[in-house]
């Protein structure tokens, strides 16, 4: 890490109220709020304000902590990427120390948030996602493209909290959310790492972009992802967890997303890549909606 920004931190004397913020990536943990949330709302309990309450706080509290930790791990590379060099570790306004104790602080008062408030398995559930985001992903990002695969595991895992949280336990419908999280965020993530295939070169990151620079394989698998999320999405009405006006809008967003991984995987642009990270932004808010909309049926 080159020396100047760690200079102007020190000159600065302290560290800007934002950059916790930025560790905790407030901004992109919304979407483990809202699938947390509709995993709680679909699991068809007894709806309880308090308890969805403690299930939404305590997972994002887990999740921002896997952020901060994540940005603590890869501080090194994040200063050689565009994209992430102004973060506070990479850019050197804050130091490991505080960081530190703010990723443990938010981990343990997540966890106790669920298991007090809540459950459990929830906590356990969350503890688990927490573990392998920071413990096999983060690290496993350095060595393979495979780690994109692992780490939609614990981004697909919130949903899970949110049912167990309602005291629906790992029923089906709980591991459809997952597979519908899991499947979407595939194609996101590949038209992003394409988008920014030279910055993850550049930090020495093995994303499939980067190691097969022609793009065929990372086009392929967003197109064979964006597809699989029809039939999958279908699985929700299949265990009458949503009915009919959901599956009606599932066929048409899931179309709608596969259009765009296969254009995408036919030309392989910038353009192509931005109307797919496009898609994948407003494919998944939709299928939630229609889901919460639509759900709850006998």
């Amino acid at each position: 890490m080159s020396s100047r920004p760690l200079a102007a931190a020190q000159a600065s004397g302290r560290v800007r109220p934002g950059d916790f913020v930025t560790l905790a990536k407030l901004r992109v943990n919304t979407l483990v709020l809202v699938t947390t949330a509709l995993g709680y709302l679909l699991a068809r309990r007894t709806f309880d304000a308090w308890t969805l309450f403690h299930a939404i706080l305590g997972t994002g509290l887990v999740a921002a902590s896997a952020a901060a930790f994540n940005q603590i791990w890869e501080r090194d590379l994040d200063a050689k990427m565009r994209r992430t060099a102004q973060r506070p570790l990479a850019a050197g306004r804050m130091e490991v120390a505080p960081a530190a104790l703010f990723a443990f602080t938010l981990a343990f008062a997540g966890l106790a948030q669920l298991s007090i408030g809540v459950n459990l398995l929830s906590a356990a559930i969350a503890a688990a996602t927490l573990l392998l985001y920071v413990l096999v992903y983060t690290p496993m990002k350095r060595v393979t493209s495979l780690a994109t695969i692992v780490g939609a595991v614990p981004g697909a895992l919130p949903p899970v909290i949110g049912w167990a949280a309602a005291g629906g336990g790992l029923a089906p419908g709980a591991w459809v959310l997952f597979a519908i999280l899991f499947f979407w965020q595939m194609p996101h993530f590949l038209s992003i790492a394409w988008l920014y295939r030279a910055d993850y070169a550049r930090a020495g990151f093995p994303m499939l972009p980067v190691i097969e620079p022609d793009g065929a394989s990372t086009g392929r698998q967003a197109a064979l992802y964006a597809a699989t999320l029809v039939p999958v999405s279908l699985a929700l009405s299949t265990l009458r967890v949503t009915g009919p006006v959901y599956s009606a809008g599932a066929v048409v967003c899931g179309i709608a997303f596969s259009a765009a991984a296969v254009v995408f995987a036919l030309r392989r642009t910038t353009a192509s890549a931005r109307w797919l990270f496009a898609a994948s932004i407003l494919y998944l808010p939709a299928l939630l909606l229609l889901a919460f909309l639509d759900g709850g049926h006998p």
